[in-house]
């Protein structure tokens, strides 16, 4: 006997990857429930490359009970009136939104870095799943912190238009056959013009200076990783339709050399090592996108501090950033604690 999995917001970029993912991955589910708002009801959705249709239902009237799990892809506001609802009926939410994950009845998961924290979830009947610039960050760092300790991290990021939704993407395309055409460009979705310009500014601000997306990385590492390591973060959006990046500083307690960072990286799960000292030796987002591994290049020794390293990290932010992720939750939930299928 198999799962009963609802999937909530699948009509959008990363509803419609869950959908895809569980088919890739031959999720063992009896049978799926698609969930959208009442404008998006009736639309037949395909299950991944299987020819099989899944008529979508309006979230609004749908009947929690009797389903197993369900992951929401619908933004935190829907989020807040739903997951109780489903949650109080038995059927376990995996939250994409950020609304949950800084709760701390919640456990905050990235399967290759806290399995164990799932155990966590019948508190609430809630998982939640990380920021999607938090996700391949941890999974980089999690087996070089098991190895030397880190104290401190600093990253930049250089974030796809996907990580703004549909229509962050249809405003990078629209905007640079404008350009190219020479018509008007006019910012909707982003503060400025997006297309061939980069944007030092994703969320909103904080008293602080920072933004509430450098917000989230900070908690989010903490909540993961360790409590102790402290990060500093400057998210940037970048004209670039899918696949995040980063620029990775960190500082250990004690020593650890490039080499045996990339030794420990090459057998670390989710991770693909494409460092090498030549032209293109090295990842780009185009490589990461429609991938499952997070891909870390141009590993290096930082000479500016006492046991420093840094790297570059690019990830599918669709995928591992949210996706990707909210499955292999699905399916370690599954493994130890649903046990079926």
């Amino acid at each position: 006997m198999g799962y009963r999995i609802v999937v909530a917001g699948a009509t959008g970029n990363v509803g419609r990857e869950v959908v895809n993912i569980l088919a890739e991955r031959e999720f063992p589910a009896d049978e799926i429930a698609v969930l959208a708002s009442s404008r998006s009801q009736g639309i037949e959705i395909e299950y991944g490359d299987t020819g099989k249709m899944l008529k979508v239902q309006n979230i609004e009237h749908f009947d929690w009970n009797g389903w197993d799990m369900a992951i929401f892809a619908i933004g935190s506001d829907a989020t807040k009136k739903f997951a109780p609802i489903a949650a109080a009926a038995g059927c376990v939410v995996i939250d994409n939104s950020s609304l949950h994950r800084m709760d701390p009845d919640i456990p905050l998961i990235v399967p290759e870095v806290n399995p164990d924290a799932i155990d966590g979830y019948t508190r609430k009947n809630i998982i939640a799943n990380p920021n999607c610039s938090t996700a391949q960050l941890v999974v980089a760092l999690k087996p070089l912190h098991d190895y030397a300790n880190i104290t401190r991290v600093v990253v930049s990021t250089y974030q796809s238009v996907s990580g703004a939704g549909k229509a962050g993407m249809d405003e990078l395309f629209d905007q640079s056959r404008n350009i190219f055409v020479g018509d008007s460009v006019e910012p909707k979705k982003f503060t400025k013009q997006i297309a061939f310009n980069l944007i030092p500014h994703i969320d909103s601000f904080l008293e602080d200076g920072y933004t509430k997306e450098e917000w989230k990385m900070m908690v989010e590492v903490k909540k993961i990783l360790d409590p102790k390591i402290k990060l500093t973060a400057t998210c940037v959006r970048v004209p670039v339709f899918v696949g995040h990046s980063e620029a990775v500083s960190i500082e250990y307690e004690r020593e650890m050399s490039a080499a045996k960072a990339k030794s420990i990286l090459r057998e670390s799960p989710g991770i693909m090592l494409v460092d090498k000292h030549e032209d293109g030796g090295y990842a780009t987002p185009i490589e990461a996108a429609g991938d499952d591994a997070t891909y870390v290049s141009r590993v290096r020794e930082d000479p500016t501090v006492d046991n420093g390293l840094a790297f570059w990290c690019v990830s599918d932010n669709l995928r591992k950033g949210a996706a990707l992720n909210a499955v292999q939750i699905a399916e370690l939930l599954g493994r130890r604690h649903l046990k079926k299928g």
